[in-house]
């Protein structure tokens, strides 16, 4: 018995393990837990894919298991934690917006089905992996609990939440070209934009350190800024294109 080839599916195991426990936290109201066990989801979805490569063990029923844990870990766990963050505040907001966070999960739970059809992402992709849309959104909720008289006050609304779920929603099943964090190489020129990015978020991160910007909102600083840096690179070369 090859032990080997079973390593990446368990590691897509711990991955759907991590979203399961993720849930668990959102309805206890510890969104930095929540969070954390989405950031163990990610590390653990990475590591699947990269012991696959190594090991060369690749499978169908792999592939089926790593789409559905990324559907709990990056679809349903955040989902869950904006419905929970919400949910405190329905004296002041429409019942129903509560509610609204649950989008997440339908489009994330498409956005995997269309990318397991789709060959063109192999090494890059084309829409918001659903990785990034989900530490986007749970370390929103997270970091808002810290700050409980600036972002609680621009985020416990009608609109806010809403309004964030629609944009995620909408670039998981877009075109725009964003790039992968997966090195293939060290070199530069296969790996420049991945460079630039790195080189410019991580001084960005450790001034929020020295600024003592709790821990969450550093997370949501480089993956709203890894949405941002896509957006601005994809219109840039369609400006240059023209």
């Amino acid at each position: 018995m090859n032990i080997a080839r079973h390593l990446p599916n368990t590691i897509t195991c711990l991955n759907l393990l991590s979203g399961s426990t993720a849930v668990i936290f959102a309805f206890k109201d510890d969104f930095d837990m929540a969070l954390g066990f989405i950031i163990l989801a990610s590390v653990f979805d990475f590591l699947d894919g990269l012991a696959a490569r190594l090991l060369h063990a690749y499978s169908d029923i792999g592939k089926e298991l790593d789409s559905l844990s990324d559907a709990v870990s990056f679809g349903l766990a955040p989902s869950l934690i904006l419905y929970n963050y919400l949910d405190g505040f329905t004296s002041v907001i429409h019942d129903y917006v509560c509610y609204f966070p649950l989008l997440t999960a339908v489009f994330a739970a498409v956005r995997l089905a269309r990318f397991n059809l789709d060959t063109r992402q192999s090494e890059n992709f084309l829409g918001l992996p659903v990785p990034a849309s989900a530490l986007c959104a749970a370390s929103l909720a997270a970091f808002a609990e810290h700050y409980q008289y600036t972002a609680n006050t621009i985020l416990a609304n009608n609109y806010a939440i809403p309004a964030i779920v629609i944009i995620l929603s909408i670039l998981m099943l877009s075109e725009l070209p964003m790039f992968s964090m997966k090195f293939k190489s060290l070199k530069w020129k296969d790996n420049a934009q991945r460079y630039a990015f790195l080189c410019t978020i991580i001084p960005a991160a450790v001034i929020l350190l020295i600024l003592k910007i709790h821990w969450t909102g550093i997370v949501f600083t480089v993956f709203a800024f890894y949405i941002v840096w896509n957006a601005a690179a994809a219109l840039l070369r369609k400006l240059l294109h023209e």
